[in-house]
């Protein structure tokens, strides 16, 4: 705070003209006032409206004087000093030596960061670093001259500042509420709003759980140096104990973060419970880059209980790899574990491990894109079962899988703008398979020779309001040789249809199934763009195939029937977006079949603006055991925000299962926020049950009060003052 005067002043005291500089840049000082003079007994005065600047501070006092015999500072105020970094002294007046390392200010007020006022009826400086003030009000609430208390306070007999480790430390401190005394500390430790990053507690909430009972969770934040830190959150309920923690860590290289909690419930038969969940990037020599994923928990249920994920399978990786602009490579390995009741992981593939490489060339003679790449791909089973009981294969099966192709496009462009293309390619698949058991082979091999063509014809028009409509009918013919060959369908097991794989060779995402003799593929798109109102988008398209791709002779079907593309002519995709210059925007996709009902569709509608945030999403899924899906899916999800005054928002969700009809779960709550703090209540209802769960109620209450923070507040929660 008041170290800067300390430059300003320097240089005002060998002035003794009423204009000391004319130049404001650099390390160039200068002095504005009324009058400068120098009077017989060696004093200096600068009076009536004096302003200094220097370096991007600004000194304002009605008169200065410097008194060489006794070498002391007199400023009569009021007095504002603006340092430039985000903090305003001002005082009625001030007493301080030549250099400024000790000194008084009376009736003196800081404000830090446009956030954090300390008003002192005194404030003593000490050596340079410590200012001390006395009989202190500090609070982040705006201040008016109607005489009214700040919503909340702290008044304390001493505060000292440490400027240098940015830090207040308060004597005999009250805190109160609307200048009622709610809590007495002796002492009490705070960070400025200056400093980012500070050891201490973070904001408290309360908790009310129907299955943990009534409790409160109080985070600790911890700074290790100026990369790491570490956050500690105890929770004490009625039926349960937890410590969470999150640790992270910044390296040259990259970064780290884990997060993970130990618990002892009442309701539980297990004496501790847990989790951990962490991941981290790191950058690699010759471009590579190194990720790693962990997700562990130490029963079915803790996940949701504790309300941390709703996540029923876990995932835990860790891969390198590296692109660039013609080449990608990428090995991993991965360990799935399920969370879901029905499911058995000794008979899901719960680890692979997968290699991949891809590049390509651009030969000069042939023309075009020749592009090369290769994957191997493992996956293993915990079981020895060598029985059958979902279909053809072993329960308790392993696969690995090599896959090596080659391709060669090229392109070109026709008269009136017809863009043409051309693909052609050959696939060698090779898969062996242990613990197949008696009906199947224990490993094959396919050869898969390619060749597709495809045109394209964009149309634009450009009305005179700048709206641009863009037309493309799209038309593709494809052929694959060979034959799918008898192995287990482990990996490309759900299909989605959509316009992004419309005009894809193959519709399948893996290559243990691959789409097979001839097809065409067509469709068409439109495009509206106006910069100055609604877009939207509008996509057909269908895909025709010489054979149906059905379950035969038992073998396991390569199109599942909800999929839309198992008979000779998929269903029709229809696709479109909307958005306007409101903040609205609607996407949807459907896929309909020969009748024109609907097997699968899915819709999402948002509406965002400065006081709105609102989402609904809808899902139709018809029955597909293939898809593990012994019924129909039916789903709504709506969650947004309202901002329906200055200081209040209120938010909500919900999700509905209409087949069942019954809500799977909802949620609502409401916020007050203004400049100096957060109230939040919430409560929240979980449905669905099962052997292992039951529904549960929380209610949550949380207060923040802000100000001791550098985080950049939204101004416009700030309260004005009427006069």
């Amino acid at each position: 705070m008041i170290r800067h005067l300390r430059l300003i002043l320097g240089l005002l005291l060998l002035v003794a003209t009423p204009l000391g500089a004319q130049d404001s840049t650099g390390d160039t000082a200068v002095l504005v006032a009324d009058d400068v003079r120098v009077t017989a007994d060696n004093r200096l005065i600068a009076s009536g409206n004096v302003e200094a600047l220097y370096q991007g501070r600004r000194l304002k006092a009605r008169e200065i004087t410097y008194d060489r015999a006794t070498e002391h500072l007199v400023i009569s105020g009021p007095l504002t000093l603006t340092d430039g970094e985000g903090t305003v002294v001002v005082a009625q007046s001030a007493e301080l030596d030549r250099d400024l390392t000790n000194g008084i200010l009376r009736s003196a007020r800081v404000v830090m960061q446009d956030q954090l006022q300390l008003a002192a009826v005194e404030m003593r400086r000490t050596d340079a670093r410590f200012n001390q003030l006395y009989k202190a009000a500090v609070t982040s609430c705006r201040v008016c001259d109607t005489g009214r208390p700040p919503l909340w306070q702290i008044r304390a007999q001493r505060v000292i500042h440490d400027e240098q480790a940015r830090q207040l430390y308060f004597d005999n401190a009250q805190f109160r509420i609307l200048n009622t005394t709610v809590l007495y500390l002796p002492r009490l430790r705070l960070p400025d709003a200056t400093l980012d990053r500070a050891r201490g507690f973070l904001t408290p909430s309360l908790v009310n759980s129907s299955l943990l009972g009534t409790g409160i969770r109080v985070p600790y934040f911890i700074p290790i140096g100026e990369s790491r830190d570490l956050t500690l959150a105890p929770f004490l309920a009625t039926n349960s104990k937890r410590l969470e923690f999150r640790y992270r860590q910044a390296f040259r290289t990259g970064e780290i973060e884990f997060n993970g909690a130990v618990a002892e419930d009442d309701f539980s038969r297990d004496p501790t419970r847990g989790y951990l969940f962490g991941q981290g990037r790191f950058e690699l020599p010759r471009d590579f880059i190194l990720r790693f994923n962990i997700e562990l928990t130490s029963d079915d249920t803790f996940l949701l209980d504790h309300d941390f994920s709703d996540k029923d399978r876990l995932t835990n990786e860790i891969s390198i790899e590296r692109a660039r602009r013609d080449e990608y490579a990428r090995i991993a390995l991965s360990q799935f574990q399920s969370l879901r009741v029905g499911e058995s992981n000794t008979t899901l593939p719960t680890v692979a491990g997968n290699a991949e490489y891809e590049r390509r060339f651009f030969p000069t003679r042939l023309g075009g894109e020749l592009r090369f790449g290769a994957a191997l791909h493992s996956h293993y089973r915990s079981s020895d079962s060598t029985v059958a009981t979902l279909d053809r294969y072993a329960d308790g099966r392993d696969v690995t899988r090599f896959t090596s192709r080659v391709d060669w496009y090229r392109g070109w462009t026709l008269p009136l703008g017809v863009l043409a293309s051309f693909q052609t390619g050959l696939i060698l698949d090779h898969f062996e398979i242990s613990q197949a058991g008696i009906t199947s082979a224990a490993d094959a091999t396919e050869l898969t020779p390619t060749l597709s063509f495809e045109v394209r014809w964009p149309l634009l028009k450009s009305t005179h309001y700048a709206v641009t409509h863009v037309v493309e009918p799209v038309a593709q013919l494809a052929w694959a040789g060979g034959s799918n060959p008898d192995v287990p369908l482990d990996e490309a097991t759900l299909i989605e249809f959509d316009e992004g794989n419309l005009f894809n060779p193959s519709r399948f995402n893996a290559p243990d199934r691959r789409e097979r003799g001839y097809r065409a593929a067509y469709g068409v798109n439109w495009t509206r763009i106006d910069p100055a109102g609604w877009q939207g988008s509008l996509a057909l398209g269908q895909v025709w195939r010489n054979e149906r791709l059905i379950e035969r002779d038992g073998i396991t079907p390569t199109f599942s029937k909800s999929s839309g593309l198992s008979d000779h002519n998929s269903d029709l995709l229809i696709a479109g977006q909307f958005r306007n210059a409101t903040g609205l925007t609607v996407t949807a996709r459907s896929l309909f079949d020969s009748v024109f009902d609907t097997t699968r569709a899915e819709a999402r509608a948002s509406w965002r603006n400065d006081y709105t945030n609102i989402g609904a999403t809808y899902v139709w899924l018809s029955a597909d055991p293939a898809e593990n899906r012994p019924s129909n899916v039916s789903e709504w999800a709506i969650d947004g925000s309202y901002r329906f005054a200055k200081h209040w928002t209120g938010h909500a969700d919900w999700r509905f299962d209409a087949v069942a009809n019954r809500s799977v779960r909802a949620g609502a709550g409401l916020t007050y926020s203004n400049e100096c703090v957060d109230i939040t209540l919430s409560v929240s209802r979980r449905f669905t049950s099962s052997t292992i769960l039951e529904p549960e109620t929380n209610i949550g209450f949380t207060v923040g009060f802000t100000g001791f923070s550098s985080a950049t507040r939204d101004k416009s929660f700030t309260r004005t003052c009427r006069n």
